[in-house]
């Protein structure tokens, strides 16, 4: 297939260097920068810059935030090829894919979304690789309607760059299941490193420590973007973290040492309990 990569950022970057090592699509690459579509070509990562002509296009991947992405493809729709699928990798879905998939049918073009579970602690082309999504969870999310066949040649071209787990679900199933396995993630390591301590923990942190702030440098645009589109849910998962939280507040100040050592150990169970439905085995 003729593949387009609209933004060569990270997961861009990433998606035409993974289909350039693991397949044999044809794969262009557009970015505002110039620059980068230079680079991605040096690094073989991509046939050529694309120019413009969607006419033998036959899968355009965007890879921008959401709002750049949903402008980008109002602003293009119109010039594509009837009949080309369309999809992108942003990591909200909702409302955003129902207009998304109205555009689309307005032009006569095929929409469903994907969302490769995937990522690093910087973003950018020059942080891009060809193994990105190599055993990664990836999700496809088709709407009632959307055809099993491209449902199927999505979840195909997955598995191509490696993928692990193919996930499909729906729009809302996304969201919400999103805002629990990684946004909330990321707020709370945004406010895990507001301590003032953090300037001081050199010599007293090790793993754990690296995995609470590591997403902490996440991109303020996109990921407010993400948030916002999906507050409903994220807003329920927040809620219920601070409530738990509470809990742990109130053992502490409180001296309670069973109801500490309670909570620890719930904790624990669920997340034993969880590993162990992960590999088949009974609870």
């Amino acid at each position: 297939m003729n593949i387009l990569v609209i933004g060569l950022g990270l997961i861009g970057g990433s998606l035409c260097k993974a289909l350039k090592k693991y397949t044999y699509h044809t794969v262009y690459g557009c970015d505002l920068n110039h620059d980068i579509e230079y680079a991605a070509m040096r690094d073989v990562a991509i046939d050529k810059p694309f120019d413009g002509d969607f006419s033998d296009v036959d899968i355009a991947i965007i890879a921008l935030f959401p709002e750049a992405a949903e402008k980008w493809f109002s602003d293009h729709a119109s010039e594509m090829k009837k009949g080309t699928l369309i999809t992108d990798v942003c990591g909200i879905k909702g409302k955003f894919a129902d207009r998304m998939k109205h555009i689309a049918e307005k032009n006569s073009l095929r929409y469903l979304g994907v969302h490769p579970m995937a990522g690093k602690e910087f973003g950018g082309y020059h942080n891009s690789s060809g193994d990105l999504f190599v055993k990664a969870n990836f999700i496809i999310v088709p709407f009632e309607d959307s055809s099993e066949e491209d449902t199927a040649l999505l979840s195909n071209l997955a598995k191509e760059i490696g993928a692990g787990k193919i996930v499909i679900t729906s729009p809302e199933n996304h969201d919400k299941m999103i805002a629990y396995t990684s946004q909330l993630a990321h707020v709370v390591s945004s406010a895990y490193v507001k301590s003032p301590e953090l300037g001081l923990e050199c010599g007293f942190s090790g793993g754990s420590f690296q995995d609470m702030t590591r997403i902490a440098t996440m991109n303020e645009k996109m990921w407010t973007e993400l948030f916002m589109q999906n507050r409903e849910y994220l807003i329920y998962e927040l809620d219920l973290l601070i409530e738990n939280l509470g809990k742990y507040s109130k053992a502490l100040k409180t001296g309670d040492y069973d109801t500490m050592n309670k909570l620890i150990a719930e904790g624990r169970e669920l997340k034993e309990n969880n590993i162990r439905s992960r590999i088949g085995q009974p609870n």
